[in-house]
């Protein structure tokens, strides 16, 4: 805003930083509550220089202000974009909403619209900002930490300090960019002012590592070059340590491809069921079950379950995981090709995803378990892969005996259904989760079940756009997971 401009205002609001939400909110309100109108307020940043104190009207005796409840979330959101519009764009709307109060379900109106995408930049480049921070080691022993350099579009810099604080909160760290800094010395966190990407260190010797890292899981065979590049910009590279690899990796991609696929079956070896076979104890000879004191015990016996079909293709057994003293358990549909091959639950793609989420919201994957409604792997062969398939109603209701069994010996207060398979082991009968999703239903028994899709839905998803809002759905119903587990 100009110094004219200002002059012509009726209002002139100064904000103590770009991200001083607190401060708009506050002045909206008053504003809004006065009738002020959008042309008759200026909005500044002080950005450290001096400046009157805004001269903001009194809010009058008994007034309310009612906006739609989902109304800030969106703006905390697109407040954080670089637009410097935005401040003024957000009184606009919040100006509209008074008497609008439909306003942003309507998909064709051009402010609608601009806050969606002010939102969706906000949220792309804070996964941008998740997935490409690079740390530097600096110092020895007590002075030991860990400097980043990150060039965001947006300022998302304190937006997104918390998940980097539950990330590495044994460490201490620094994030430098050019709007702000964020530092961790191991209890505090402190916002500063930005810095310039000389204040970064150079290259460390945990670099050469991370590229050997890196060299090593590259798929070959599941290179998009444009998608790639879509996902990580070329404007990330310069401060990504295995960015000097990928015109090679890139290069070599498809003779990598070839070769991988000649000699990596994804199915096991055809001797392998046999051989797990001969080290399964009989039915007959496993141990009372309804004995069993521990999960442990539980997961030993189930090692030789042959309550239906399913375990004369499938590698072995998978059974829950997760500490036996849980307040949550987390239940899937059934194991996929490499939980089959691992014999562990939640270790293939969806996992990952799964993992990931629960970062973001807050949830220690290390306290709660994890299992699955179905313990062996369903599949149709097509060729050398293995293709899941969906467990049927019985099969499904067979193996309800051992969650059953795990829920009895962990008595947790609250279990997820990730998609319909799992509600139905939970519920005993069709939940359609799409539309009952987000939704708590309690069992005869007292047991809170929450309904939510399964991880792997995510990666079905192929448009980038719609990936990543339904991500965002995903990240939102576990949140309401992490404050169902404190209540």
């Amino acid at each position: 805003m100009q110094p004219a401009e200002l002059n012509l205002a009726r209002y002139s609001v100064w904000l103590d930083s770009e991200t001083d939400f607190a401060g708009w909110r506050d002045a909206a309100r008053r504003l809004a509550l006065n009738e002020v109108k959008p042309d008759d307020i200026s909005w500044c940043v002080a950005s450290g220089s001096q400046h009157e104190p805004s001269d903001l009207p009194a809010v009058p005796p008994g007034a309310q202000l009612v906006v739609p409840r989902d109304f800030i979330g969106h703006a905390e959101t697109a407040f954080c974009h670089s637009d410097p519009t935005r401040f003024a764009f957000l009184y606009r709307l919040l100006w509209r909403l008074r008497t609008e109060p439909k306003l942003l379900a309507i998909a064709s109106d051009p402010d609608t619209r601009r806050l969606e995408a002010m939102e969706k930049a906000v949220r792309r480049d804070s996964h941008k900002m998740h997935a490409f921070v690079r740390f530097r080691k600096i110092g020895d022993g007590d002075e030991e930490r860990y400097v980043a350099w990150f060039e965001p579009d947006h300022y998302i810099v304190e937006r997104n300090a918390d998940f980097f604080v539950r990330r590495f909160t044994g460490m201490r760290w620094t994030i430098l960019t050019p709007h702000a800094s964020a530092d961790w010395d191991g209890e505090r966190l402190a916002i500063g002012p930005g810095a310039a990407k000389g204040d970064a260190p150079d290259q460390d010797d945990t670099e050469a590592l991370w590229r050997t890292y890196f060299e090593n899981i590259f798929n070959p065979a599941r290179l998009k070059v444009k998608a790639m590049q879509k996902e990580m910009p070329k404007k990330y590279w310069r401060n990504l340590p295995e960015a000097s690899l990928i015109p090679d990796l890139i290069a070599g991609a498809d003779k990598a491809a070839k070769e991988m696929i000649a000699r990596m079956p994804t199915a096991p070896s055809p001797h392998h069921a046999k051989v797990q076979a001969k080290h399964w104890p009989k039915q007959d000879a496993l141990p009372e079950l309804d004995n069993a004191t521990t999960i442990s015990e539980l997961r030993v016996a189930a090692k030789g379950c042959r309550r239906c079909p399913l375990w004369r293709d499938a590698t072995q057994t998978v059974f829950g995981e997760g500490p036996d003293n849980a307040k949550v358990i987390f239940v899937g549909e059934q194991p996929g090709d490499q939980e089959d091959l691992a014999g562990k639950p939640f270790v293939g793609p969806a996992g990952k995803v799964f993992d990931a989420i629960l970062d973001d919201a807050g949830v220690d994957r290390q306290k709660v378990y994890v299992t699955n409604a179905v313990k062996h792997f369903k599949f149709e062969p097509r060729g050398k892969r293995r293709i899941h398939s969906k467990p049927n109603a019985g099969e499904v209701q067979a193996c309800r005996w051992w969650i059953d069994r795990e829920f009895a010996l962990i008595k947790p207060d609250l279990a997820v259904a990730l998609g319909a398979t799992a509600a139905l082991s939970l519920l005993g009968k069709a939940i359609p989760v799409t539309k009952m999703r987000g939704q708590v239903v309690e069992r005869e028994d007292g047991l809170r079940v929450f309904l939510t899709i399964h991880p792997s839905f995510i990666l079905r998803i192929h448009e980038p756009a719609e990936k990543e809002a339904e991500r965002g759905r995903f990240l939102h119903d576990m949140k309401q997971v992490k404050a169902l587990m404190a209540t």
